[in-house]
């Protein structure tokens, strides 16, 4: 790399929290660069024990036998200000850093740095857009938020100048970062318990969107009514795309599905036509995510053909409308959505698939969200035909907002009778496999522990 200097003061880096999907990445780019890396997490997972097999130590509860010998400790944003181990390290005078900012710091040491953003669809856009990459052997590293069967994990250690992230508005961490080039696929009314209100969120898009340099490149949604403007914050090149606006400089054309609900669409640029797409996933959303990919790589000089072939091959990131099997003839799925636009895709998604009856289970995923967004999570909701809620997944949060499953549920019978209320996953599960008919499409939703139900019912 040519430009670690600012790290190379530290030999021996330990990080706090090292099993997270961005930790376990950052970790491995230390190793490849030649610096000590430890760590440590409160339980051991495949992560753990992958980053163990590829000869970083990692010490699972509170024993501090490698924090003690570093010049750095990285920490996540799980990780409290009174963890025993932060708490260590501050006594022994040993430099503490989050981690958005030391990620920011790495973004820096690479010539052209690719930070995905937006709301929704950041780990899909990063997937696709990696595939695209490695097609054309640009050799990239990469930090995408989800499982990519393309790169056996969440992370890549390549040796160019390319450094392909998604980049997280919440808590404003993506103004850490150094982009050379962004996407900014939208932007929603989400994180509210951080932001308040969408003009404070559309506020720090802004900034963010003035980190890039002049001879940098904006990819911005042009049907997104929260994205418009946003191009007037900096002097890079900017590139629009949708499917609404006929003035983007790329719209998708002639789109029409398959049985299983995949898209081919033939993509225009400048009203000029550019190539037909194919995907090999569902939705009308992710027409607009590949046509997103598609503009980045056409700045980048990707050839047609490379785009093509590596956005056809893509089936998927883990959680993002993954079919997890069958049984009794009735196909699950899982997917991370989590807001009622991301519902909202699922629905119209579906409407493509040819099926009998849907189910859905939904986990609601912290209680600001909840208690904000009710109403838009009952609407959103309504539209499957068997409806099953279970408990809020709290994440990081306390219920000072005085809110339940059931106040959704209570929303969500006068618009739909069919809708339920469970707690426990195991009868979730027999009772999805008692009532659902050959042909129904059953889907797990939300960010949190619900993917475990998905595993259950087709085991």
């Amino acid at each position: 790399m040519t430009k670690i200097y600012e790290l190379q003061q530290y030999k021996h880096i330990h990080m706090l929290g090292i099993g997270g999907v961005s930790m376990s990445g950052i970790a491995e780019l230390l190793k490849h660069w030649g610096f000590s890396v430890t760590g440590s997490d409160r339980t051991s997972s495949p992560v753990t024990d992958k980053l163990i097999s590829n000869g970083i130590p990692v010490t699972i509860g509170n024993d501090d036998s490698n924090l003690i010998n570093s010049n750095l400790v990285v920490y996540t944003a799980a990780i409290k200000q009174d963890d025993v181990l932060l708490l260590r390290a501050k006594a022994l005078g040993i430099p503490t850093i989050e981690r958005a900012s030391f990620l920011g710091t790495i973004t820096k040491a690479f010539e052209d740095t690719i930070c995905i953003s937006g709301t929704h669809g950041k780990t899909t856009t990063t997937s696709m857009v990696s595939m695209c990459f490695l097609e054309t052997a640009k050799d990239p590293s990469i930090q995408v938020g989800a499982y990519l069967k393309a790169i056996d994990g969440n992370y890549r250690v390549g040796n160019s100048e390319y450094f392909i992230i998604e980049a997280c508005e919440y808590v404003e961490s993506f103004l850490k970062f150094f982009p050379k080039s962004e996407i900014i696929l939208n932007i929603d009314n989400d994180h509210l318990d951080y932001f308040k209100n969408l003009e404070n969120i559309k506020t720090s898009f802004a900034k963010y969107v003035a980190l890039l340099p002049e001879d940098g490149l904006l990819v911005l949604n042009g049907d997104d009514i929260n994205c418009k403007g946003l191009n007037k914050f900096t002097s890079a090149k900017c590139l629009t795309y949708g499917i609404e606006n006929e003035s983007n400089n790329f719209i998708a054309r002639n789109i029409s599905f398959n049985k299983n609900g995949f898209p081919t669409f033939d993509v225009y640029f400048n009203n000029n036509f550019y190539k037909t797409i194919n995907l090999s996933i569902p939705g009308s959303h992710n027409i607009m995510n590949a046509l997103a990919c598609i503009a980045l790589c056409h700045h980048y000089e990707i050839p047609k053909d490379d785009i093509k072939s590596a956005l056809a091959k893509y089936t998927g990131a883990s959680r993002r409308f993954e079919f997890k099997g069958e049984f009794n003839g009735v196909s699950v799925y899982d997917d991370y959505a989590h807001h009622p636009t991301e519902i909202v895709s699922i629905v119209n998604a579906l409407k493509n698939k040819d099926f009998n009856k849907s189910w859905v289970i939904f986990q609601p995923h912290t209680y600001s969200r909840t208690y904000n967004l009710l109403n838009d999570f009952a609407e959103a909701l309504s539209n499957f035909d068997n409806i099953i809620v279970t408990d809020i997944y709290s994440a990081r949060e306390n219920n000072i907002y005085n809110i339940s499953s059931q106040d959704l549920v209570s929303k969500l019978i006068s618009l739909n009778p069919n809708t339920k209320y469970m707690s426990d996953f195991e009868h979730i599960a027999s009772y999805i496999k008692s009532n659902a008919k050959p042909s129904d499409i059953v889907i797990t939703l939300g960010a949190g522990t619900i993917t475990n139900l998905s595993s259950m019912l087709v085991e």
